[in-house]
């Protein structure tokens, strides 16, 4: 893996470590919607690259962020559960992909939805946590319909 990467995987990593301790996500928006990039990794059948939301584990990198053409942009928190229940399904149900801890260069890590919910799931799990969701009877019902879409996939 090249520094540059692993420079990106080191930053996902600490978001994800972030994210389930303090239960927060933090993002970008403006009149305009949320703040997003379009994929370097990811394209779509016609070969267009896919776009994504940006999201970050804290309120000082996101704001670090907010520049050029993020300058409109203020921080929007987001609890952890709705980040996963709404943000993620959602995402993954309009063929976005997730952005995290971008840095002011506009680098950072790509994911798709439903591979960062396990991710997450698998963190909290391993931490001896859990969430209250709403539309998801536990976190083991949401990962286990992940895995299930990403198996038809």
């Amino acid at each position: 893996m090249i520094p540059e990467e692993k420079a990106i995987k080191d930053r996902h990593d600490k978001f994800i470590a972030e994210i389930t301790q303090g239960g927060v996500v933090w993002a970008l928006s403006s009149d305009e919607g949320f703040a997003t990039v379009t994929s370097d990794e990811y394209t779509d059948e016609d070969g267009e690259p896919i776009e994504m939301i940006c999201f970050w584990s804290n309120q000082e990198a996101a704001v670090a962020c907010a520049k050029s053409e993020w300058s409109a942009y203020e921080t929007e928190e987001i609890d952890l559960p709705a980040f996963l229940e709404n943000w993620c399904v959602g995402m993954h149900n309009e063929g976005l992909l997730v952005g995290t801890s971008f840095d002011w260069d506009l680098f950072g890590y790509e994911i798709e939805a439903l591979d960062l919910i396990l991710e997450i799931a698998e963190a909290l799990r391993a931490a001896g946590k859990d969430l209250p969701l709403e539309k998801y009877e536990s976190l083991a019902a949401l990962e286990a319909e992940a895995r299930a879409v990403i198996d038809e996939e």
